[in-house]
């Protein structure tokens, strides 16, 4: 069975579509079978992999609803071994259309079942928000990874990210684990971004990735081709930096056997 990651950050412009993107790529290129889920109504993550979503008939949200299956709404990637389910604009409604159904919370989880035994690592791109999509990511997954950007206000609202993290564990899924951190837009010139750097090992000792991320036009740049950092400049340092965080998560990265039962009734009153 494969593992499922969440990359989770409720903050924008922290670098998480960024990671997730970067991250299942070079998991890829390690030769292992990797599936994106595209969670984020922005659809970032689908468009930063080369495929428009505005042509898609269906993607995460039909499948969310019941109206297809995974594997159909599931699309290949140009890389080998890389698959996405991807994010379409009907996506943004559906935080709002799940709260009527049942099982609101373990939609994703249920869906997974069906695919997980298919790919060695399913990532999950969460929406920049705590609200129905978040939790469904949360609760379909294994481990938590959450990217940090390296800036003034790196903290603020972490708070209450973990919070939501607790709720997840105490109530839907006791299994979910913190994988960790990763520090994102570090600056080595700026005495800030090692600041806060070293802050996050006090807030999350043995919890943050060796790996950094540097602040990167290429990184920043390679999206709008359509393509990983690993296909648009793989001498860079911020594609160094992404492979060195995919083997890092394959050390970390053990099997897991989750069993699903969802609750009767919700936990979250959104």
């Amino acid at each position: 069975m494969g593992k499922i990651i969440a990359v989770v950050n409720q903050k924008g412009g922290v670098g998480k579509t960024t990671t997730t993107v970067n991250l299942g790529a070079y998991l890829a290129e390690a030769g292992k079978s990797v599936l994106l889920i595209d969670l984020d109504p922005q659809a970032n993550a689908t468009s930063g992999l080369g495929i428009e979503h505005k042509e898609l008939e269906a993607g995460v949200y039909e499948a969310l609803l019941g109206q297809k299956s995974l594997s159909e709404v599931i699309v290949k990637t140009s890389q080998d071994k890389y698959s996405v389910a991807p994010a379409t604009v009907s996506l943004a409604g559906a935080g709002i259309e799940m709260v009527a159904l049942e099982n609101r919370e373990f939609r994703l989880a249920l869906l997974l079942e069906e695919v997980l035994d298919n790919y060695d690592f399913i990532i999950i791109d969460g929406p920049p928000s705590l609200g129905l999509l978040t939790v469904n990511s949360l609760v379909a997954a294994d481990e938590v990874l959450i990217p940090i950007q390296s800036e003034y206000f790196a903290l603020e609202g972490l708070s209450q990210l973990l919070d939501t993290i607790k709720l997840v564990q105490d109530n839907l899924k006791p299994a979910l684990n913190i994988m960790g951190t990763v520090v994102t837009m570090f600056d080595r010139r700026n005495k800030l971004s090692g600041a806060v750097l070293e802050e996050l090992k006090q807030y999350f000792p043995g919890k943050v990735f060796d790996s950094i991320i540097p602040r990167s036009v290429r990184l920043a740049e390679a999206p709008s081709y359509g393509k990983s950092i690993l296909h648009y400049d793989p001498r860079s340092k911020g594609a160094k930096a992404y492979e060195g965080l995919a083997k890092e998560v394959i050390a970390l990265s053990k099997n897991m056997n989750i069993n699903i039962q969802p609750e009767e009734e919700s936990v979250f009153q959104i």
